[in-house]
């Protein structure tokens, strides 16, 4: 079925140091713990909840931002006893539920990251789009110009 529920439980952004040279930028998540509970649509029905954390280290010593939480997953009852078990056997999850699960993390944090980052004015850890001209593009030439005249609108 698929992820049902996603919240953070925890957030903190910590600026330690000034910038003064190159900053290296890191980001981690980890599955923390992963339990069955209910989530009541329709009346109660199975899911698991896993608990996560995720952080950003701003290095050497200038900050970082740090993330607990927890999301829902839903599936039928069978599967999701699979996934319990090999969880407590493994610490692992199958990896069409693994790459559900990393996405959506990864998604809400980072998004969630990229806000805190700029309210302690910490750089982005993510790359963000930049627009560059292109140096064709910047030159007029004298026939252009003349083509067009004084006329403005």
């Amino acid at each position: 079925m698929g992820i049902v529920s996603f919240v953070f439980d925890k957030i903190s952004a910590e600026k330690t140091g000034k910038i003064k040279e190159k900053v290296d930028i890191s980001h981690n998540f980890n599955i923390k713990h992963v339990e069955k509970t209910e989530i009541n649509i329709q009346g109660n029905k199975p899911a698991l909840k896993l608990s996560f954390d995720f952080t950003v280290n701003y290095e050497p010593n200038i900050g970082n931002i740090k993330m607990n939480g927890n999301l829902t997953y839903m599936d039928k009852p069978e599967e999701l006893k699979k996934l319990e078990d090999q969880w407590k056997k493994e610490k692992k999850l199958p990896v069409g539920v693994t790459s559900l699960v990393a996405n959506t993390i990864l998604t809400k944090a980072n998004i969630k990251a990229l806000m805190l980052s700029q309210e302690v004015n910490l750089p982005p850890q993510i790359h963000l789009p930049k627009v560059t001209p292109r140096e064709e593009d910047s030159k007029i030439t004298q026939k252009e110009t003349e083509d067009k005249g004084d006329y403005i609108g």
